[in-house]
């Protein structure tokens, strides 16, 4: 990817952060940040009710949460069997399968006397019918790489590529998505975790042979990882690439955009980042 195209085009897009790329790999880079090493529970370790729940929720660690810490040093974060964070991250990311029964009971209505439930799908029953449903394709390395694009070489390619931003940059990149597909139903907002809208959506997309842009962020247990405001908006790379071409074609060399500008750098003095 030639960097300066893409410095170019995000500047035109008003964001300043560093979009990232999200790619499957068998090494590791040097620098990624990781969560806790964990043991990674099996449907069958949980039916003979043998699973180290306590070990379980003392090494927790959100994906977009290793994803934040990495945002603001600038470096990769990385996800394996041995290192998932959380049993959803290890689910969305391709490292378990199927997703555990307690699990559908946690993201619903929670155990009595046990287990308080998130509540957001109605039931246990709906909730397995989601994980069936989204069906995450299985890891195709050993690692979930998720790193800025100026730090891929010749060696690595992402295959989705994650902004995060607050709306009226989202506004840019929506509309930029049809105008690069002629796709009226270019982007996509489904339901699921944080690291669903940025791995598992975007790619299953793909490989359903759909070119689709996925805005996420809606999580509420995601939330405190991203700033006031803030979404992502993931891509595959296929789609992404045409943006980067054909950008200058578009509506953000027009007037209109550059009142959408002004907008966006209001925002940031609002928010203290400027």
């Amino acid at each position: 990817m030639n960097t300066a195209e893409i410095t170019e085009f995000t500047e035109a897009l008003g964001i300043k952060e560093e979009p990232f790329g999200v790619y499957y790999a068998d090494e590791a880079p040097q620098d990624a940040i990781m969560p806790k090493q964990g043991i990674l529970p099996s449907v069958e370790a949980e039916a003979k009710r043998d699973v180290d729940w306590k070990s379980l929720n003392e090494n927790f660690s959100c994906v977009i949460g290793v994803l934040w810490r990495a945002r603001k040093k600038k470096v990769s974060a990385c996800f394996d069997m041995d290192h998932f964070g959380c049993l959803g991250g290890a689910f969305y990311l391709g490292f378990l399968k199927p997703q555990l029964e307690t699990i559908a009971h946690y993201v619903s209505s929670g155990i009595p006397n046990i287990l308080e439930g998130e509540r957001y799908l109605e039931s246990p029953e709906v909730t397995r019918n989601f994980f069936n449903m989204i069906d995450p394709q299985p890891a195709p390395g050993k690692y979930c790489v998720m790193k800025p694009l100026s730090q891929f070489s010749g060696k690595d390619s992402p295959e989705v590529v994650v902004f995060f931003a607050r709306a009226e940059a989202i506004s840019g990149l929506n509309q930029l998505a049809t105008f690069v597909t002629n796709d009226f139903e270019a982007v996509m907002s489904p339901f699921g975790a944080g690291c669903s809208s940025i791995v598992t959506w975007p790619l299953k997309y793909r490989d359903q042979g759909k070119l689709k842009a996925v805005v996420g962020g809606w999580d509420p247990s995601d939330r405190k990882f991203l700033k006031p405001d803030e979404l992502t908006f993931s891509m595959p790379t296929e789609m992404f690439d045409r943006m980067v071409r054909r950008w200058k074609e578009s509506f953000l060399t027009t007037a209109t955009w550059g009142h959408v500008k002004k907008r966006i750098e209001r925002s940031r003095v609002a928010w203290g980042e400027e």
